[in-house]
Order: C-alpha cells, then sequence, then structure tokens
C-alpha cells in the first residue's frame, strides 16, 4: 500500500521503498552501491565498520547507511566529497596494519578491501612503517584458518556464529589496535554450517583448508546450480578450474538458504571430478561389453524395449533430474512399472538462525520430483521385483554390492545409463553413459516442492550425454524427421503432456532462483508466483 512507502533521493534518483528499509537497501534499489564491511544482509548490523558513512541532508553529521532507516523525502548523497573523505579516512586506518599479502593471498580478486581501496581509498599512503605482524596463521579447527594480520575486524564471523549458528565461540579479543578474532583453546569451529564464516570474510583472513592455493579468482568460471547434498535445494555456485570443480559457494535465494550452505553440501564436489568416467556407449556381445556409437546403441535400446513385455522396474539416482527421470518413465511405458529412487540417509544438522534451513537427513536432491512423477523410496522392494522383471533400468544409482549381485543374477534385460562404470553388471544388455548434474543442464525439486534450475559447469568426458537426451532420442524414434529434444528446456516442457504439475512451465518461467509448485484447486500441483 501507498501508505507504507517512503519516498527517498539518493544520489538524484527519486525512489519509493517500503518503511523500515535501510538506506543502504534502498540505495541498491536505486542501482547505488553503498561500501561496506560490517553490513551483510543476513546479520544484525552493528555500524562498526564506518564504511558505508552517507551524507544525508539536514542531519548534523554523516549517517551509516547501514543502520539508518529511510525517511519520507529524505535527500541521501552517497557520491558527495564529504562522504568519499570519510571512507578515505576509514580505508587508510585499515591499511596502517593490513599487510600487502594479495600477491600470496587466496582472496585476491574476490577482496572487498582490495576494491574498495581501488574505488575509494587514496593515492598513497602517509605511513612509512610496515603493518603490524600478529601470529602468521591459526587453526580455527576442520576445513578454516584463521590470519589474524588481514582481519579487518569486521566481526561477521562472530555475528553468524552468535546470532544465525546460535553457537557463540568467536569473539574479538584485545581491544584497539591489538583486538583479533579469538577463540577458546579447548573449543573448536566445527559447527557443520562453520565454513560459512569464510564467505563472509571481506578479506582474506578466514580461509578454506580444501579451496587453499587451488587458484587464483580470475581462474575461475562460475556456475549457478543446486546443491545435490540433500533435499533443501540450496542455492550454490560452482567454481571450475579447467574443466575441474575446485570449489562450492553458496549463492543467495531468499526463500530457500539466503547467503548460506552446510559444510557438508561445500565439500561434497569431489565425486564431480571422478576420473573412472564411462565415456562411450558399451554393447553386450559374445558374453563381453564391446564400445559403439550412440545411432547403434540408440537402435539397440529400442529394440530391447520393444522385444520385451511383462514389468520393467527403475533404479535412479536421486541426483537424476526431473527431465532424466520423467522421460525415462516414459521409455517403460508399455510395461507395468515399478520405478524407485534412491535416498541416502544422514543426520540433520539445522541453522538453528534460519526457519526451515538445515542439511536434510535425505541426501536425495531431487527426492521430491521423483516422488511427483511416479518413483517410490522402496528401494529394496524394488530391487526385488527386479529379479522377475523383464526389463531392469539402472538410472545413475550407487548400487550396493548385495543390489548389484542380485540384478546380476536377474533373469530379465538389464539396461545401466550410468556416470561410472558399474561393478559386477557383466551381464547388462547396454551400459550407456550419462552426464552429472555438473555436466548437463536441469531441474530439481526440493522438500518445500520449489522447481529450480541448475546449469553445466563443466564439460561432458567422451560421448556421455544426459539421460533425458537418450530417452528422447528413442521415444521420437528412427530418422531425420523425428521430433527429439535436443535441449534440457525442451525436454522440460515434454513433461508437461504426461504430469500436470509441470504443464505450462518453462525455463523462462523459473529464472535464477525457482518457482514454488502448490496444490490448485482441484489438488492437481501447478506452478505459482516467480521466487524473489
Amino acid at each position: 500500500m501507498a501508505d507504507d512507502l517512503v519516498n527517498v533521493t539518493i544520489d538524484g534518483m527519486t525512489l519509493a521503498v517500503p518503511k523500515g528499509t535501510t538506506i543502504i537497501e534502498a540505495a541498491k534499489q536505486a542501482g547505488v552501491l553503498v561500501p561496506h564491511y560490517c553490513y551483510h544482509p543476513s546479520l544484525p548490523s552493528p555500524a562498526v565498520c564506518r564504511m558505508c558513512l552517507v551524507e544525508v541532508e539536514k542531519a548534523p553529521k554523516l549517517m551509516p547507511a547501514c543502520a539508518t532507516a529511510v525517511a519520507e523525502g529524505q535527500v541521501v548523497h552517497v557520491s558527495s566529497e564529504i562522504a568519499k573523505k570519510a571512507r578515505e579516512g576509514v580505508l587508510e586506518f585499515l591499511l596502517i596494519n593490513h599487510p600487502l599479502d594479495c600477491p600470496i593471498c587466496d582472496q585476491s580478486g574476490e577482496c572487498e578491501l582490495q576494491d574498495y581501496v581501488f574505488q575509494e581509498g587514496r593515492a598513497g599512503t602517509r605511513y612509512k612503517e610496515y603493518a603490524k605482524r600478529y601470529n602468521p596463521v591459526e587453526d580455527f579447527g576442520q576445513d578454516i584458518l584463521y590470519v589474524p594480520n588481514r582481519c579487518i575486524l569486521c566481526t561477521r564471523c562472530v555475528r553468524f556464529m552468535d546470532d544465525v549458528a546460535h553457537t557463540p565461540i568467536l569473539n574479538v579479543s584485545e581491544r584497539g589496535d591489538r583486538a583479533y578474532i579469538g577463540i577458546s583453546e579447548e573449543q573448536r569451529l566445527d559447527h557443520p554450517w562453520a565454513g560459512n564464516v569464510v564467505d563472509l570474510c571481506p578479506v582474506g583472513s578466514l580461509l578454506s583448508k580444501d579451496f587453499l592455493h587451488k587458484a587464483r579468482a580470475w581462474d575461475l568460471d562460475k556456475t549457478p546450480s543446486v546443491c545435490p547434498g540433500c533435499t533443501q535445494g540450496c542455492n550454490i555456485s560452482i567454481d571450475t578450474r579447467d574443466d575441474v570443480v575446485v570449489r562450492i559457494r553458496p549463492r543467495p535465494n531468499l526463500e530457500v538458504n539466503r547467503h548460506f550452505i552446510c559444510d557438508y553440501g561445500r565439500l561434497n564436489y569431489r565425486w564431480m571430478n571422478r576420473g573412472d568416467r564411462i565415456e562411450a556407449p558399451l554393447i553386450r556381445e559374445n558374453g563381453r561389453h564391446v564400445a559403439t556409437d550412440w545411432d547403434t546403441a540408440l537402435a539397440r535400446l529400442e529394440q530391447v524395449l520393444r522385444g520385451a513385455s511383462g514389468s520393467a522396474v527403475i533404479l535412479a539416482s536421486g541426483r537424476a533430474s526431473v527431465e532424466s527421470l520423467g522421460l525415462v518413465r516414459r521409455l517403460v511405458d508399455g510395461f507395468t512399472v515399478t520405478a524407485a529412487v534412491q535416498v541416502p540417509l544422514g543426520e540433520e544438522a539445522p541453522l538453528a538462525g534460519i526457519p526451515n534451513l538445515a542439511l536434510r537427513r535425505e541426501r536425495a536432491p531431487n527426492l521430491a520430483g521423483a516422488e511427483l512423477l511416479g518413483y517410490t523410496r522402496h528401494w529394496e522392494a524394488a530391487t526385488r521385483e527386479a529379479m522377475a522383471a523383464a526389463v531392469v533400468m539402472v538410472l545413475d544409482a550407487d548400487l550396493a554390492p548385495a543390489d548389484a549381485a542380485a540384478l546380476a543374477a536377474a533373469p530379465g534385460l538389464v539396461v545401466v545409463l550410468g556416470s561410472v562404470v558399474p561393478e559386477s553388471l557383466e551381464n547388462a544388455a547396454l551400459v550407456l553413459p550419462v552426464t552429472t548434474m555438473a555436466e548437463e543442464n536441469g531441474t530439481y525439486v526440493n522438500r518445500d516442492r520449489r522447481l529450480q534450475r541448475y546449469q553445466q559447469a563443466k564439460s561432458q568426458p567422451g560421448m556421455a550425454r544426459p539421460a533425458w537426451w537418450i530417452a528422447g532420442e528413442v521415444l521420437a524414434g528412427p530418422g531425420p524427421s523425428a521430433d527429439a529434444p535436443s535441449t534440457a528446456a525442451e525436454a522440460f516442457e515434454l513433461l508437461g503432456e504426461r504430469w500436470p504439475v509441470f504443464a505450462g512451465l518453462t525455463y523462462a518461467d523459473l529464472g535464477f532462483t525457482g518457482r514454488a509448485l502448490v496444490a490448485g484447486p482441484a489438488g492437481v500441483a501447478a506452478g505459482e508466483g516467480a521466487a524473489r
């Protein structure tokens, strides 16, 4: 409502924002970035760094933009001479004690101190002595190192542990120019969400041991994606260097994970770089598997499905996309189908200060999507039924030795769509190489039934293709006139023909933060409202 809006002018641009909005957030809507260190939109604002000082007309002094709410008719100058002078002074004081570690610092290229000194700082320093030095590196525990002499005491890490993780083990020790971030000798920074302090740190003071010296920021390709670690569906960025995944970081989505991810999801990427990948289609001939081309493999798959009858079982990975699960399910429409999705279980780890955010017990990112497509969680029952099925399709599932042994003895035709070489499945009629979620475009549905896109972060190894492409080619039939999906977006649109939950939705509707699927008036799910 208009009564809830406040008119404010920021650097000459007039806009209306909700009451209670801080100047720093209002400035973002005006396209103006106010420099800041201690401020973070998901943390309390203590206004301690003084970097966000702005000039407000009729105010007796400069105001901290992170802690000052807008008022009706307020006129704010972010780039005035007096405001710039204040920020120069703040940066000069910070650089007195900050060493010139840029050539060896992991944060170089992503450092807010570098950025603001270049943008706002003085041309030179009035101090000739070297910066003070503290202990070079302290091990805070698990994956985190602390370099005290780089710390600018923004206290983001302290406030995250206090107010978001509700585990107050970090503090500001000492005072004045002797202050540093302290932790008790008896404690370790081993909280399951503690890795977020590395992302929150604006300089290179808090470092990840896992990423240490792996790459420079300008060497990385950054791809928006969705965490494959559990059913929460946190938004992430997959960072690759030379086609190798080297880091996973959180990507903001206020509806799902705000600005955070758990440490399990952060470090769960090494399987994306496995070297034992299937790189060519394999068909079974004369008791052994031989490599072939896709035309031959697809023709053999069509022949297998056309020549069999009775029941079919699909054993699918919980990391398979909505597109792959859906089109593979359509491949066996002529059978009596049992479809199950693999759901590894683990310990749940909530982030106390953020409602509905946790590392979930179900470690299957697309469990909800699979259930919408008719898959069940009854893995053991499906494995037993596979012993009598005419066709068994394994969609990139990590089979336990007992499951693999059971399938090896199954009398029916076994078709494997996998990313790594299956063990104990020498009897498989076909072994077809498929991509992982890091090598394809696709969608997941999280536990709150939010449909979200992920994008391809690295190239496909060898002849590997998405499972939806394989299924789509067979469904379309042979010949140049066949109408097979050529992109994940086209494959997704095909799902709406069979499952009303996806009808009418396109990739363009999902954007970068997804779209909620809710029950309609007749109990049928439908898309509602683009995410903020």
